[in-house]
């Protein structure tokens, strides 16, 4: 049976994983065993980082609908609860948004589920 080199197949592989590796700072950059390791660590990061990016979006979004419902005299547990017994679906960032940008509607909102009917 022959012997197998690999030379392009290593090639492809390495400079693929140097590519991805340019910009790190020192021997991560150009060293192919150093790289790796940085590169697989990265990826590790991406993947846990996408995830937790829709964490601290949401909770970001509840800071401001929050504040927002403090200004107009409610707490935030009230209001989520007055618009889920008014059936108004409208979700976190959407009142958020709302909350930052359109206060007057925001604040129609708030009154809609402070009326008694809530």
């Amino acid at each position: 049976m022959p012997r197998v080199k690999r030379s392009t197949k290593r090639h492809d592989r390495r400079s693929k994983v140097l590519q991805r590796a340019k910009g790190y700072f020192g021997a991560k950059s150009r060293n192919y065993r150093t790289a790796k390791e940085a590169v697989e660590k990265s990826l590790v990061y991406a993947y846990r980082d996408r995830r937790a990016k829709k964490r601290d979006f949401r909770g970001l979004w509840i800071i401001r609908i929050n504040a927002g419902a403090v200004a107009n005299g409610t707490s935030y547990s009230r209001f989520i609860r007055g618009l889920k017994v008014l059936g108004i679906g409208l979700d976190r960032k959407i009142l958020a948004d709302l909350a930052v940008n359109a206060p007057a509607t925001f604040a129609h909102l708030v009154r809609m589920t402070q009326t008694p009917a809530a």
